[in-house]
């Protein structure tokens, strides 16, 4: 079941890439006390997310945080060393916490996964995008189709602040 707004995020924990290798980072770090926006894409590197969905939100960075977001971050269903190498690849690592969701425990949890089979990806994430206030899902906004990035993008999160 999709989370709802209104809603407790789950409790999990991601991996982030560090000077010294992955590190744990959990939800209750990541959300408590702030307010974060939270995007997701189904794979690092891929077209839609590379190409379009993370550039807004590099692109947008200070005006978000200008709102009163303490963190923007982007979360797949990539393992950390994935993610490290799209953060330096796209020098957003100042501007965006790049979470790995490896095992798609997070985005199971908060029903949000995506059967990518056909296209040899197996369980992925669906895009999607998020206004989160200590740890409580204010705004959500999921893309119909993984190959758009219009819904979740940082415009629309821009207009939601």
């Amino acid at each position: 079941m999709v989370i709802q707004v209104g809603e407790k995020l789950p409790s999990v924990t991601f991996k982030c890439m560090s000077a010294d290798g992955p590190v744990d980072t959990t939800s209750e770090e990541l959300f408590a006390g702030k307010t974060v926006v939270l995007f997701a894409v189904p794979g690092a590197f891929t077209p839609t997310c590379h190409l379009n969905h993370l550039p807004g939100f590099i692109d947008n960075a200070e005006a978000i945080k200008a709102k009163g977001v303490e963190t923007i971050a982007v979360v797949s269903v990539n393992d950390a060393f994935v993610m490290g190498a799209w953060a330096r690849d796209t020098r957003a690592d100042d501007k965006i916490l790049f979470l790995a969701d490896g095992s798609a425990d997070f985005t199971k949890a908060v029903g949000l996964e995506l059967d990518a089979s056909a296209f040899g990806m197996g369980i992925r994430s669906k895009r999607y995008s998020m206004i989160v206030k200590d740890g409580v899902l204010t705004s959500l906004n999921i893309e119909e189709a993984p190959g758009e990035a219009t819904i979740s993008s940082a415009e629309n999160i821009l207009s939601q602040l």
